[in-house]
């Protein structure tokens, strides 16, 4: 769980180099900008591994600037093993952790070549039948001919009584067996040979470890006791063995014949009448609920005693009993002896409830009375829950024996017998037979009760990672145990120290099998203790370091797998074909267990570690498994272990299956010897086998396939389930493009007794079939049946495997060719017609690209290499290669403008509807979001990680070529470089066009991600040294500059001066006349992207520091700026901009962010001072005059700031022209009259009225319903906050201009009262600074003389939202406007009140993203923007609450920017924090960046940070102001 609660805050990713992997740490939204330390167990290089000893990682910032989005510490993992990591943040040292399991690398022969893990192929052996260890290579040479890799040899320790493999007696001792008279071979002996196989036939050897029990017989258990689960050391199994002892004495007379006369005979066959017998005669007499009750009287006697020995209480009354009683609950404390009626309560409690009131022995009596009434309650509470045990002890024990003396199914053991007891024995009884009543005796000596020991077993459906013998567990007395009546469950503890000897024992015994075995398989791993596997893995590893760790699980739970695969560092898990109940199920477990699917996309070399299943070891059969000759048919042997051989994983089979041995082969009775190999043999030659005998000629050729597949690369995997017995699995390597195809026809019901339908039919194989790699066929042959052998483990000689390998199509018995078809220009595709598939066949073929297709994917790799040098294998040089190809896209997109680029990579749909188009539209699904490259990437980066291959993307591409003419065409039909790039895309997707349409989305993805990368890297090449340096996230925002910033159909700027130098112009298509073509700065996507709504004077100028003067866009930036100058009228700049001839001037604020924006350019850009001096072209010389062509009126910019600050300074007053609706059709006729003027007391701008919104915060009622049409839900009329901060700006800006030299005027002059006054900038500037805390601040103190209406107050020590609204209580609310007059204007503010104004922000408006728009304690805040919505709620009809409560996120760059510059004034502390709270936001907007198909950040949020549908995806400012906030991080790490 602490790993899967990481996962949110800590990300893990994975590099893959050719000689290890590189595991990254990178951190998530939570732990950005704080101090977090990664700690691991993961030895550094040179040193060895002590799972006790954790370091630090070092953190590597790539960047080392801004943020935490590129930070991250890694490891180089070579050592195989599981490793645990976990990290730490700021005092806290452990937040949460993980685990790493690194894989084995396994390496045979002489060379020590590497031993891929998908390509092991394994056969188990019991280990004692094979004879003596000199006859064990003549058997093992029988997997070394049938193609297998490696060995697995069950126990090879000495056996205890039962004979079962898995029941050892000494864990250190060979099996004296395996010595032959006169010799006593060794481990070292084993070992020699085992290395003997590695070096001299390439095969490895691994074996079976037990840790979760021994063998009863185990001579040094009886010498220590301890280590298993007795009475003594575990007095809770006391009743459970009572009750076992009972059964056992009562098996014994059943046995006897003591019930025969009663209908109960030994051959057990009435259950009803046993069922009575075992209740009344087993367990009746034993009373086991007396280890659970108290003795009453004992108790009471007891409590009497206490309450006469204390003071007599002077009140009278009755005991309050039942009163008390109530208030608490007298619980049984169980005796930790388990004796009968050895329990006892806590007496404290009682003395409370029962013993209040003892004013006399009567008194004394009536509480000894009710409390005895209340233990006695106790005890039918107890005999009651015994008597559930009872029940379910019963219902175990008919269970177990109606399968194993009555089921079909079941083994049908016959009488019951001493040998063959009636259940299962739960517990050793190392003594003689005595009666019930003497065996009972000894378990008051504990010398004697410490070896009745609990047996091993499992217990159905039961939590695998609790230990059933444990106390708490009724598992032994339910008789809910499938008991291992010859082994004893060990008793660890939970450290070496709670029993030395067992755990130095298994350490030792474990470090015997690493040393000679190159992997262990954990017996029964679910049972086994985690902790006890964990320390004794560790030990193993310390002597083979590439240890193979191979286990079975049956948690039925991927969790829990996932557990005991990262703890114990477990390689490969077993998983079984023959749970798979038809073929269809058995298809879905090769796919489920390995590779990818075929066509799969070429994933990053750096990419995220996502969860996945663990890797597979996939086995036709196990020894657990019944024969599948019985439950399914001979016929299935074969197709399975083909099925089986196609998986992408290990794989493998047990010793007697291919031989088809039609039994189980008992891991418990089987005593006969494996045959051995003789290539001569005859298939009715007794101990010998060689490829005529079952499918081992069938196997080998399978085997040797299996292994040529992983080696070769052949790592993608397609089922395809060709009828209801037919299950076709291709294997493709995505390098070569080569495929096996193997169609195998099952026969999980025997063809003699089912009737199958007759012909298969025909399959269509796309590609050129090279061959037939095998086809074989069961069939049977003269040679006798099948007698059980008495002496070797024989298999039916009736049967074998016809097979031919290596045939050319036309020479196949199984198939032949129908006709070879091409759909279209790149399906080829092959028909194939089965002639002779019976159940039972396998037919494989290699298939390959048709030379064309082969030529095209050749060509086409080449030209992908250019991205990627993966691409270099299977690549081919076109001898008539295009031309454009032959030069690199790198260097064409170079070539490219950011104009070219924005039409490169974006463009949404209204835009390109704009130009006669529109974005590619998948008609099964949705219109992409962008025309550009940006608008398939998206789709790409969603469905790549996942594979998706049957997203209707990827459908769409494979049924034809739209999506590759689109993109083409679109580039093409632009000009100049542009074009050049278009052409490109058509060549390079011509290749694409002729390759198999399964290939086409992969080799789509891999252009389209190599195009736009480079394509990527044009634009960071075109901009400022912050972002070429930039982090991840720096680059990712100013990837919205391109997105934002183009040019339309018809440009949406106005016409610059002809004077100004270094403006774009092109050739118009339709007048064919040359015009100007600047870039112009959309608000937001896809709302306000093209028309007459694509440019905003306020969002353009909010937007423009952010996305064109931090990215180095000087020049766009400039005639920008230029632009809107030329259309200053009234003083004002325009809202909406309708290319200037349609634009609206009610917009109070924009003008101030116009001029703001031309104090950073001077500030910012080199020489950016002259931009004052360019030549500005006045498309209204004057407030009246029709729109002036460019060059009729032309005057320096700063003669055009002079007039918009002489205007206010004079007074703004006007109506809209053409008031009415015909402009505005939600406004009422007062709303178009426009004020803004500067009050002369104060030096404020002002302005406004009840019925119109000059500021941001626009939103105009339109609800007739709710009655708000046509009023303003935000009007802030008077002087809005951010207004006055940015009119501070620019004053002072303009004085410090003005005694620099660089600006003519010193002073505004207003005409008054038919006298001009004059007024410095000077004097301005400090009549503002003079007032505004004094009119702004809310202070603390209830009693501030300068608080006009303390009524209205209801935040104190915050900054007013306005002065002098029409509404006065508006002034009071709070709202993030505050922030950007700090950051602009930060003079203006006192540095602990303007601290503790924003403490209040952040507490009250900061959401996830963005900044709420009004105080979720305002009686009108609503945080949810729903603009359909029409009702007659006055607030919210319309949407009236835009910006009354939904968080936009534009406002949060100006609160973080004006953290960070109070928090430098408040001390390195304070800063340090402060940039923690930034870099957490920062990593909320980056993490957003990168799920948002738009790659944009939003306008607003709803509350807390959900979605709000009716928002632009992508918004200007939004991107701008975040990062503003990222520049501003960087200029101070600089400082």
């Amino acid at each position: 769980n602490d790993h899967l609660k990481t996962i949110t805050t800590l990300s893990c990713f994975f590099l893959h180099s050719e000689a290890s992997f590189e595991l990254q740490f990178r951190l998530g939204p939570t732990l950005q900008g704080k101090r977090v330390r990664v700690h691991t167990n993961y030895p550094a290089r040179g040193k060895k591994f002590n799972s006790q000893e954790f370091r630090v990682l070092e953190w590597i910032n790539p960047t080392g600037r801004e943020d935490d989005s590129d930070k991250y510490c890694k490891l180089d993992l070579e050592i195989s093993g599981s490793y645990q990591y976990y990290f730490g943040c700021g005092d806290e040292e452990k937040t949460g952790g993980g685990y790493i399991v690194v894989d084995p690398v396994l390496r045979v022969g002489h060379e020590r070549n590497i031993l891929p893990l998908d390509s092991v192929t394994i056969q188990t052996y019991l280990s004692k039948c094979l004879g003596p260890l000199d006859e064990w290579l003549d058997r093992f040479r029988v997997a070394k001919k049938t193609g297998y890799n490696m060995i697995h040899l069950t126990p090879l320790q000495k056996l205890g009584e039962s004979r079962s493999s898995y029941s050892i007696a000494d864990q250190l001792e060979l099996n004296p067996e395996f010595s032959p008279p006169g010799k006593n071979y060794t481990w070292t002996d084993v070992g020699n040979l085992i290395e003997k196989i590695r070096k001299e036939w390439n095969m490895l050897c691994i074996t079976d470890v037990v840790y979760n029990h021994t063998a009863a017989n185990s001579k040094w258990l009886r010498l220590h006791p301890e280590c298993g689960y007795n009475l003594v050391n575990s007095p809770h199994l006391k009743p459970a063995w009572i009750l076992d002892r009972a059964l056992w004495h009562f098996s014994c007379d059943v046995a006897g014949g003591k019930y025969s006369d009663s209908g109960l005979t030994p051959l057990i066959e009435n259950e009803k009448q046993l069922k009575v017998r075992v209740a009344w005669d087993v367990f009746s007499p034993l009373k086991l609920w007396e280890f659970l009750q108290v003795n009453v009287d004992k108790v009471v006697e007891q409590f009497k005693k206490m309450l006469q020995a204390g003071e007599i209480s002077d009140h009278c009354g009755k005991p309050e009993g039942p009163e008390v009683k109530g208030k608490h609950k007298l619980k049984i404390i169980q005796d930790l002896q388990y004796k009968r009626f050895g329990n006892t309560v806590d007496m404290k409690m009682a003395l409370e409830m029962f013993g209040r009131f003892t004013n006399g022995p009567a008194a004394i009596q009536v509480c000894c009375d009710w409390f005895k009434k209340s233990l006695e309650e106790l005890n039918v509470e107890c005999y009651k829950e015994m008597q559930g045990h009872h029940e379910k002890a019963i219902n175990c024990i008919m269970g177990t024996v109606h399968y194993e003396r009555l089921a079909a199914n079941g083994p049908k053991l016959g009488p019951v017998t001493r040998k063959q007891p009636l259940v299962t024995r739960y517990f050793t009884f190392p003594f003689e037979d005595m009666p019930m009543e003497k065996e009972q005796l000894l378990l008051q000596n504990p010398d004697d009760s410490c070896h009745f020991l609990a047996h091993n077993g499992w217990v159905m459906g039961d939590d695998p990672l609790r230990n059933f013998a444990e106390p708490g567990s009724n598992v032994y007395l339910r008789r809910e145990l499938v008991c291992w009546g010859d082994s004893v469950k060990l008793r660890y503890g939970n450290k070496p120290e709670d029993c030395p000897y067992l755990w130095a024992h298994m350490k030792k015994y474990t470090e015997i099998m690493a040393k000679h075995f190159f992997g262990v398989r954990l017996d029964n791993c679910h049972s086994t203790p985690l902790h006890v596997a964990e320390y004794m893995l560790r030990s193993a590893r310390e002597h083979r370091l590439d240890l193979y760790v191979v286990a079975e699980l049956f948690t039925e739970s991927e969790e829990l797998d996932n557990a005991f695969v990262t703890r114990l560092g477990i390689t490969s898990l077993i998983r079984e074909a023959m749970s798979a109940g038809d073929s269809h199920e058995q298809g879905r477990l090769v796919y489920r267990f390995g590779g990818e699917p075929v066509g799969s996309f070429i994933q990053p070399n750096i990419r995220p570690l996502v969860p996945g299943i663990a890797h597979a070891m996939f086995l036709d059969v196990t020894h657990d498994n019944e024969c599948p000759i019985k439950v399914r048919s001979v016929y299935d042997c074969l197709p399975t272990s083909a099925i089986v051989s196609m998986a992408c994983c290990a794989t493998g089979s047990t010793r007697g299956y291919d031989e088809l041995v039609p039994h189980q082969i008992s891991v418990v009775k089987e005593e006969r010897l494996y045959s051995r190999w003789n290539a001569d043999a005859l298939p009715s030659s007794a101990g010998e086998v060689n490829l005529q005998s079952g499918i081992m000629a069938g196997k080998l050729a399978l085997n040797r396939l299996h292994k040529d597949l992983a080696e070769k690369g052949f790592t993608q995997v397609y089922v395809d389930q060709l009828d209801e017995d037919t299950v076709a699995v291709t294997r493709h390597c995505p390098s070569t493009h080569r495929s096996v195809v193997t169609v195998s026809r099952t026969a999980f019901k025997n063809p003699k007794r089912h009737h199958y339908r007759e012909r298969v039919s025909p399959m269509f194989i796309p590609g050129q079939i090279e061959e037939v790699i095998l086809e074989a066929h069961m069939v049977e042959r003269d040679a006798g049946s099948y007698v059980k052998h008495e002496k070797y483990i024989n298999g039916m000689p009736e049967y074998t495997v016809e097979l031919w390998e290596h045939l050319q199509l036309q020479d196949s018995k199984t198939v032949k060719q129908g006709e070879a078809t091409t759909n279209g220009r790149s399906g080829f595709v092959q028909e194939i017609v089965f002639d002779r598939l019976n159940p039972g066949s396998v037919i494989a073929f290699r298939v390959s690209l048709d030379p064309k297709s082969q030529d095209n994917v050749g060509f086409l790799r080449t030209q992908l290499s250019q991205f990627n040098r993966l691409y270099k294998s299977g690549s081919l040089t076109d001898p008539s290669v295009p031309g454009i190809l032959k030069i690199s896209l790198e260097f064409l997109m170079s070539k490219l403008s950011l104009a070219d680029l924005n039409m490169l990579l974006f463009r949404c749909d209204a835009e390109e509807k704009d130009d006669g188009g529109g974005c590619y539209n998948i008609p099964s699904w949705m219109v992409l979001k962008y025309g550009g490259l940006q608008g398939f990437v998206s789709v790409l980066s969603d469905i790549r990680p996942k594979n998706d291959l049957g997203h209707p993307f990827c459908d769409n591409l494979r049924q034809g070529d739209w999506m590759l003419d689109y993109i083409s065409s679109r580039l093409m039909n632009k000009g100049g470089a542009l074009r050049e790039v278009g052409k490109w895309f058509h060549a390079i997707f011509t290749y694409l066009q002729h390759i198999p349409r399964y290939l086409v989305p992969c080799y789509f993805d891999a252009i389209i991600a190599g195009a736009y990368a480079t394509a990527v890297d044009a634009v960071f090449k075109n901009m400022s040294s912050f972002v070429q340096s930039g982090s991840t996230l720096v680059k990712q925002l100013v990837l919205g500059s391109v997105q934002m910033c183009g040019v339309g159909w018809v440009p949406a700027l106005p016409p610059l001066s002809p004077a100004l130098e270094d403006v774009p112009y092109r050739l118009n298509p339709n007048t064919k006349q040359e015009e100007q073509c600047c870039v112009s700065l959309a608000a937001g996507l896809p709302h306000f992207s093209s028309g007459i709504f694509r440019c905003w004077g306020r969002d353009t100028f909010i937007a423009l520091h952010g996305l064109l003067l931090i990215t180095g866009r000087h020049i766009e930036a400039r005639n920008i700026i230029l632009a809107f100058a030329g259309t200053l009228r009234h003083g004002l700049i325009p809202n909406l901009l309708g290319e200037g001839t349609s634009a609206r001037f009610n917009s109070r604020d924009a003008v101030w962010w116009w001029l703001q924006c031309i104090q950073d350019y001077c500030a910012m850009i080199p020489q950016g001072i002259s931009i004052l001096s360019c030549p500005v072209s006045r498309m209204y010389p004057t407030d009246d005059s029709e729109p002036q062509p460019a060059g009729t009126v032309d005057q320096p910019l700063y003669d055009v700031i002079q007039e918009a600050l002489q205007r206010h300074m004079q007074g703004i007053e006007f109506r809209e022209r053409n008031a009415g609706p015909q402009i505005d059709s939600k406004m009422r006729d007062e709303g178009f009259n426009i004020e803004a003027k500067v009050n002369p007391d104060t030096g404020f701008v002002y302005g406004g009225n009840r019925f119109n919104c000059g500021t941001w915060m626009d939103k105009m009622g339109e609800s007739d319903k709710a009655g708000n049409r046509g009023i303003p839900a935000t009007p802030r009329d008077g002087s809005a906050v951010e207004i006055v901060g940015l009119c501070k700006s620019t004053v002072r800006w303009l004085m410090r201009l003005n005694k620099n030299g660089h600006f003519p005027y010193s002073s505004v002059s207003v005409h008054r009262d038919g006298e001009i006054h004059t007024v410095s900038y000077e004097e301005w500037n400090q009549r503002i600074q003079d007032n505004f805390e004094k009119m702004f601040y809310v202070s603390p103190d209830p009693e501030d003389p300068n608080e006009q209406h303390p009524d209205l107050v209801h935040k104190r020590g915050i900054y007013k939202d306005s002065y002098g609204a029409s509404s006065p209580w508006c002034d009071y609310q709070l709202r993030p406007n505050f922030t950007i007059a700090m950051v602009v204007a930060p003079e203006l503010f006192t540095v602990e009140r303007a601290w503790a104004a924003l403490e209040v922000a952040e507490k009250k408006l900061l959401g996830p993203l963005g900044m709420k728009t009004l105080d979720p304690d305002d009686m009108v805040y609503c945080g949810v923007y729903d603009n359909a919505l029409d009702n007659d709620n006055y607030n919210l009809a319309k949407g009236f609450n835009y910006h009354q409560g939904p968080e936009w996120l534009w406002p949060v760059g100006y609160f973080l920017r004006a953290k960070l510059y109070f928090a430098k004034q408040m001390g390195q502390e304070v800063y340090d924090h402060t940039v923690y709270l930034v870099k957490n936001v920062l990593s909320r907007h980056h993490i957003h960046l990168e799920r948002s198909p738009w790659k944009g950040l939003p306008e607003l949020t709803n509350e807390n940070g959900q979605f709000c549908p009716f928002s632009c995806e992508t918004q200007a400012w939004s991107i701008a102001t975040i990062l503003e906030v990222l520049h501003d991080l960087c200029e101070a790490e600089d400082l």
